[in-house]
């Protein structure tokens, strides 16, 4: 449940208790809190061992379910865009073009063209001042 708070997180809770609890308060406050955690924990236990003995087989397919649900929910945008529009090719993300997406056909490149020594001009539509 407190997985990702770290001891830093832990001294200046502590010391937020003690500036607001005081000295003699926060002993107090620190075995409250362990008691109810270990009791909503207890609970919970007690809860799940419930329902696997009333559900049988059907609790592990339901938690077969939560977990695909879980795995949709820390998907983002990006990632879910990807894995079911664009099957899993993210080059339009990455600027990576010259790598052909999985199972698309390979494209030949094209081969340069001769030089003769002049400069190529770029093939541009004629330029019409009156139009603009």
């Amino acid at each position: 449940m407190f997985a990702n708070v770290g001891w830093g997180e832990m001294l200046v809770l502590v010391v937020v208790g003690l500036v607001v609890l005081g000295p003699e308060r926060l002993p107090g406050a620190i075995r409250w809190t362990s008691g109810a955690l270990r009791q909503a924990r207890d609970y919970l236990s007690g809860v799940t061992s419930q329902l696997r003995e009333d559900m049988g087989p059907e609790f592990d397919d339901l938690r077969g379910h939560i977990s695909e649900l879980q795995k949709l929910r820390g998907m983002t945008p990006r990632a879910a865009l990807t894995k079911h529009l664009l099957d899993g090719d993210d080059s339009i993300f990455t600027g990576n073009f010259d790598k052909p997406a999985p199972g698309a056909p390979s494209v030949e490149p094209v081969p340069p063209q001769p030089d003769d020594g002049e400069p190529r001009q770029p093939d541009r539509p004629p330029f019409d001042s009156d139009a603009t």
